[in-house]
């Protein structure tokens, strides 16, 4: 099926915060390695490089905190041996959020000339259309919505996971949910608040009401494996915490930025998709066999290598165990070192060094 004519997309010069949702076509019968959310990452970087290199540096590695997340492909996928299948004419869907006047701006730029294609590596995917998924509004505006309840609740329809001690804590904790929405909010909307205060009142007053929740590792980012959570929950507040009203406000403001930012890490490499409401349907509660293996290779393989450099300990030894890793359990699946080395942001030398340290340390590993 031919695309469609897309329509420009716009929205006001002052809008913050939008998100955006492809609709997809396989064209034929095609595969996608289990990592393939980097290649979506980097497409849509080179996108926006073709018009605006100092944006797209500024999304890349410009910030502490990045401005912009995306989800995986949400559709119909059949594991295939050490691949992903796409099948041909099923639909897929997609989204790219921006969540800083900068992201907003220059993805309305970019849709003035619409893709009327999505290149993951060499696999093409049609656009059918391109649709606003999150209303464009502003940090302002969102801080000003009325909250009609005492509650509210989330989905969380990719692996979640948020980084406590040097290890993953797949949990929706409250503090470490509210402190992932509030580096954002004090980052991107001029009106920071105190984050210690604001998470201590959130110790003392934010209450999980219900959840269902279900824990999940996958390979995620560029390297290295995270243990996650899909699934949904209900926050609420205690009666006492009105008598702080603008905590009070801000963590229903918070709730609503949830769906534009994401939660936890990686939320740039498709984790963290968080939905507004309670739908179960949504989550990807049923990972594919492929990337569940991968994952769970990648954290055997970091654990051993870690083990073999604890002299060095600290983040060093962690960040090269991961490298190593990642490159060798790639390297296991059959992917080859030139792709892994362009997806890990390193030269090929670099890949190939790590391959055969990796597979050394491997061979000499214990019995």
């Amino acid at each position: 099926m031919a695309p469609q004519r897309q329509r420009k997309l716009s929205w006001p010069k002052k809008t913050e915060l939008v998100g955006l949702e492809f609709l997809l076509q396989a064209t034929q019968d095609c595969e996608l390695y289990p990592q393939y959310t980097i290649a979506l990452h980097a497409w849509f970087l080179q996108q926006i490089q073709s018009f605006d290199p100092e944006l797209s540096a500024y999304l890349h590695d410009g910030e502490s905190e990045k401005s912009f997340s995306i989800t995986g492909l949400d559709g119909q996928f059949v594991s295939h041996r050490r691949s992903l299948q796409l099948k041909q004419g099923q639909t897929y869907r997609w989204q790219v959020h921006g969540f800083s006047k900068e992201a907003a701006a220059g993805l309305a730029a970019w849709l003035q000339e619409p893709p009327t294609e999505l290149v993951i590596k060499t696999t093409p995917l049609t656009v059918q259309d391109i649709q606003i998924v999150l209303p464009a509004t502003t940090y302002q505006a969102l801080s000003k919505e009325p909250s009609d309840s005492n509650s509210f609740s989330l989905t969380f329809a990719s692996p979640t996971s948020f980084r406590r001690k040097g290890h993953h804590l797949p949990l929706p904790w409250p503090r470490n949910v509210f402190h992932s929405y509030l580096r954002r909010w004090n980052h991107f909307s001029e009106q920071a608040v105190s984050q210690d205060e604001f998470l201590d009142w959130i110790d003392d007053h934010a209450i999980i009401q219900r959840h269902q929740m279900q824990s999940v590792k996958v390979a995620a980012g560029k390297r290295g494996s995270v243990t996650g959570f899909t699934g949904a929950i209900a926050y609420a507040l205690t009666s006492q915490a009105k008598n702080h009203p603008n905590f009070h406000n801000l963590f229903f403001t918070l709730g609503r930025l949830a769906p534009y930012c994401g939660t936890g890490h990686k939320t740039t490499f498709g984790l963290g998709h968080t939905i507004a409401g309670w739908h179960l349907k949504e989550t990807t509660l049923d990972v594919p066999p492929v990337q569940v293996l991968l994952a769970e290779r990648i954290e055997e393989l970091t654990i051993l290598f870690r083990e073999q450099r604890k002299r060095t300990g600290g983040d060093r030894a962690q960040n090269i165990a991961e490298k190593w890793a990642t490159v060798l359990a790639r390297r296991e699946q059959g992917d080859s070192l030139l792709d892994i080395a362009n997806d890990l942001d390193m030269p090929y030398e670099t890949a190939k060094t790590y391959s055969k340290l990796a597979r050394r340390s491997l061979k000499d590993k214990p019995n």
